[in-house]
């Protein structure tokens, strides 16, 4: 061997060992992209009895999945299974409140001895308050944080170990752009938001290792009809009618068909997160790299365009009760998408009577 092949040699060295790297390199990418098939797997779906959890529970049905459903009322629970049921789902539905951990640790038992194991869990339970932070109470924070941040804590911890015995799972957990950038009128939803998402974060790095994969889903605003449950305060009339048209509007709202099939699509592909709708993504990487630009136009926002807290009033009103007050039919047509949501995203049994 000549010194010109020996010079030769760790340039060849380098070669080799940049192909390898990029081998290996496409194939992690390749694997990051691979969908699991997930026919015959055992999905838990906290908060499924209507919108998005039930649309959830719909969506991985399709991909040949056996169903628990979770929810805090019992009858509207019942019509959910009945409905998946006639859909051809094998569904096993308990009622329970996701804030208590002694019935979040029955309900992750139950649904182990009745299909031997848990395979994917979707945190997916909600409330929604809105209105404007003076007239809200430290309860209000202690429920929002009970149902968001306790609410995904709880069943994660409990089944955890069930999935780290077997060597696999998977966690979804439903957060919100509000867990990312703080818009005004829903500081108690976005505080617990923030938790949850930094709770899912810090779970996806840890149980990695340990082939438990967690997908932090941050939705932007959905047409679920959403704006019908959540509770009110301050000015509700004018609360209501702002929330109501921005979860209405098709250019920054998602359909929540739609958003079910990204958060499932998500799932079988292990991604860490998915941001859903071009609005929230926007949203959330503006205000990544400029924090200070996007808190001043949400200030202005607040100050200019937001309604005002009528004095110390405190009263909590839910949305469909401020709408059978309304006698506006500007505000009907302009959130017929929305109301249109609120009947589709539910078993056809429990729909609230019209009229």
């Amino acid at each position: 061997m000549d010194k010109q092949q020996k010079r030769r040699l760790p340039g060849t060295g380098v070669l080799i060992g940049a192909g390898i790297a990029a081998a290996w390199l496409g194939k992690r990418l390749l694997e990051s992209t691979r969908e699991a098939d997930l026919t015959g797997e055992v999905v838990l779906v906290t908060g499924a009895s209507s919108g998005l959890g039930y649309l959830l529970a719909q969506e991985f049905a399709r991909e040949g999945c056996k169903l628990a459903i979770c929810a805090r009322e019992e009858h509207e629970l019942s019509k959910a299974k009945e409905h998946l049921i006639q859909d051809g789902a094998e569904v096993l539905a308990l009622e329970c409140d996701v804030s208590d951990q002694t019935q979040i640790d029955s309900l992750i038992d139950q649904v182990i001895a009745h299909y031997g194991r848990i395979d994917t869990l979707v945190n997916n339970a909600g409330i929604i308050q809105f209105g404007p932070v003076q007239s809200m109470t430290r309860k209000d924070f202690e429920d929002s944080m009970a149902v968001m941040f306790w609410g995904t804590v709880n069943p994660s911890l409990s089944v955890i170990p069930h999935m780290r015995t077997r060597g696999s799972g998977r966690i979804v957990n439903i957060t919100s752009v509000g867990g990312k950038v703080s818009v005004p009128h829903l500081v108690p939803y976005n505080s617990a938001k923030f938790a949850a998402l930094g709770f899912s974060e810090g779970l996806h790095s840890e149980l990695q290792k340990e082939g438990i994969n967690v997908t932090t889903i941050v939705p932007g605003l959905m047409r679920t009809g959403s704006f019908l449950n959540a509770e009110f305060k301050g000015d509700v009339h004018k609360e209501y009618t702002w929330f109501s048209l921005g979860s209405s509007l098709p250019l920054i709202t998602i359909d929540a068909e739609r958003a079910a099939r990204q958060i499932v699509r998500a799932t079988k592909r292990g991604e860490a997160e998915r941001i859903l709708s071009i609005p929230a993504n926007i949203l959330a990487r503006v205000h990544g790299v400029a924090p200070v630009t996007t808190t001043r136009i949400l200030s202005a926002i607040e100050q200019y365009v937001l309604p005002e807290s009528p004095g110390t009033q405190r009263e909590s009103v839910t949305g469909r009760d401020v709408q059978e007050r309304m006698d506006s039919a500007a505000q009907r047509t302009a959130t017929v998408m929305g109301q249109q949501a609120a009947e589709a995203w539910q078993p056809p049994e429990s729909r609230p009577d019209e009229g």
